[in-house]
């Protein structure tokens, strides 16, 4: 078992290289570019992205356990070499990763994790980068536990969305990548709503770009 996990988030917008293909040319495109994905990483997660957002057509979700010494060069490496054959067909649109790492603000597992490797995945992602204010970090350790305490209670109270939380501190201009899976999207927004009302709102600095993906199968994105 891994003591922790490297988790990449990545969308992509297909060129007008892609769409002057015929189909028969796009789907072994597809193919290929799948095959790639698929053995650059130990899980590889696809979801639509387009019409949701114009900037992107698919994203891909890419997770790899860490065991020991840090991943990070070798994975990134490989990656971005079985990608070097595709760059004419398609246009990386945004890049979101990090580190799984135990909450300082909660103790132990719940059911509610997300498992970058294990377990079925739900039919919608929501993804999105992640700061906190410097004023959140000059309070106590008490004071800010107090208010996260509130933002668990609510977040508790929708069982049905899991999250995974990515810790990117000096690795990308965001502190934090936050990723829900939910099986309805009227849920996830519903959570979203009630977590403005808490004290600890005031402390966000950031938490847009929004990325919502659809899942799909390896024969629907072939398709």
């Amino acid at each position: 078992m891994a003591d922790r996990y490297l988790n990449l988030y990545a969308t992509y917008a297909y060129t007008d290289a892609f769409w002057n293909l015929d189909e028969g040319a796009r789907c072994q495109v597809r193919r290929d570019l799948l095959a790639a994905l698929q053995g650059a990483s130990e899980g590889t997660h696809l979801y639509s992205v387009f019409p949701a957002r114009v900037d992107a057509d698919f994203l891909v979700w890419s997770a790899w356990g860490v065991e020991g010494n840090d991943l990070a060069a070798s994975a990134f490496t490989g990656y971005g070499k079985a990608l070097e054959a595709f760059r004419r067909y398609v246009r990386p649109a945004q890049s979101l990763w990090g580190f799984t790492r135990p909450s300082m603000y909660s103790r132990g597992k719940s059911e509610q994790d997300m498992h970058p490797l294990e377990g079925d995945r739900a039919r919608y992602l929501v993804v999105y980068p992640f700061s906190k204010t410097k004023e959140w970090y000059l309070m106590s350790l008490d004071a800010r536990q107090g208010m996260m305490n509130e933002h668990i209670k609510i977040g508790k109270q929708f069982f049905d969305v899991k999250q995974l939380l990515l810790y990117s501190f000096g690795l990308q201009d965001q502190e934090f990548v936050v990723s829900y899976e939910m099986e309805e999207l009227p849920r996830f927004s519903e959570l979203v709503n009630a977590l403005r009302s808490t004290e600890g709102r005031k402390y966000t600095l950031l938490d847009t770009p929004l990325v919502t993906g659809f899942l799909m199968t390896a024969e629907e994105f072939l398709g």
